[in-house]
This record gives C-alpha cells, sequence and structure tokens, in this order.
C-alpha cells in the first residue's frame, strides 16, 4: 500500500473514531426532555377575583372566580372600663361592644333579609310607611319649635352676651326632638 493512502486512512479514520466519540459523549449527557408549559391567557377581571389551577401530565385546568371574596366582613370591637369617682358620687361604667358587618364589593353593607323586590324598588307597605314617617316627622319638629318658642326662647334670650345665640339652640334643640317624637309616635300608631 502507498504511504500517502496509508496516512489518508489513517486521518479519515481518526475523524471518524473522533466524531463518534463526541456523538456518543453528547448522547450520554444529554438531559431528558423537557416539558413545555404552555402559555395561559388568564382573563382580567376585578380586582376581587381570583385564580386557582392546576397542571399535570395530562393538561391543565383553571378555577376562576370573578368576585372572590363575593361577600367582605368587617369587624369592630369597643371596650370600655370606667371606674372613676365623679363629681356627684361613683360612678361604675363597663361597656362591650362587638360589631360584625358584611359588605358587598360595591360596599353596600348587607342588612340581612330581602331587599325590596330584588330590582331595589320598594314594597307597597314600606312606602306607606315612609310617607307616613315623613309627614311625622315634620309634624313633630312644628309642635318642637312652637313649644321651644313659647316656653324655652324667652327664658334665655335674657341671658348676657348670648341670650340671642341661646334662643337659636333652643329652637334648633325643640325642633330636633319633636321631630324624634313625632316618629316614635307614627311608629306606634301605624306599626311600621
Amino acid at each position: 500500500m502507498k504511504p500517502y493512502l496509508k496516512w489518508t486512512a489513517i486521518s479519515l479514520g481518526s475523524v471518524v473514531a473522533i466524531a463518534h466519540i463526541g456523538v456518543l459523549g453528547h448522547l450520554v449527557r444529554r438531559e431528558p426532555d423537557r416539558i413545555q408549559v404552555p402559555t395561559i391567557n388568564i382573563p382580567r377581571g376585578t380586582p376581587y377575583s381570583s385564580y386557582k389551577i392546576e397542571a399535570g401530565k395530562d393538561g391543565y385546568t383553571i378555577e376562576y372566580k370573578a368576585n372572590d371574596p363575593a361577600i367582605l366582613e368587617s369587624q369592630r370591637s369597643l371596650s370600655l372600663d370606667k371606674n372613676k369617682k365623679g363629681l356627684f358620687g361613683g360612678g361604675t361604667e363597663m361597656r362591650r361592644e362587638w360589631r360584625r358587618d358584611q359588605f358587598t364589593a360595591e360596599g353596600t353593607r348587607n342588612i340581612g333579609g330581602v331587599a325590596g323586590d330584588g330590582e331595589g324598588k320598594l314594597t307597597a307597605k314600606e312606602e306607606e310607611c315612609l310617607v307616613a314617617d315623613a309627614g311625622a316627622r315634620s309634624q313633630g319638629a312644628m309642635a318642637g319649635s312652637a313649644i321651644a318658642a313659647g316656653v324655652g326662647v324667652p327664658a334665655v334670650m335674657n341671658i348676657p352676651y348670648i341670650g340671642w345665640l341661646a334662643a337659636g339652640w333652643v329652637s334648633l334643640l325643640g325642633n330636633n326632638i319633636g321631630s324624634s317624637a313625632g316618629s316614635l309616635v307614627n311608629s306606634a300608631i301605624s306599626d311600621c
């Protein structure tokens, strides 16, 4: 065999051997196929939206709540303990108050029960009670103002420097008390 053929065969064999070793090394160190994660377009909802996504070998599922939580809760508590001796004797006050309110996402407070006929309209009885209460408050306010003007205003008008101001306070006080009394009498009479 001729020497140049010999060197050509050795060179060609070396290149093929190195290529095989490289391919074998690549196959041995090859990482397993990576799982392609799908692109999920999450729906854009309200600020109170929640999502739950579960993915597995067979696919994925999305649980979407557009208004979660649908009802918001607020809790308040007040605890007051007074054991202070006052000017006219002992005074012990112990008050505990706890309030829990529920709100919708729009900010409306849930007061329980049914709200009218489902469309926010008043029933006939509720409308009748509302009109009667407004009339009773108006009549009570006029009566309270008249009584305060006849009895209270002349008594406080002679106070030096602030008599005119005290007369206005007495008139407003009579108006407010008369309005509240008219509403109470109406609720007792008309069963509202």
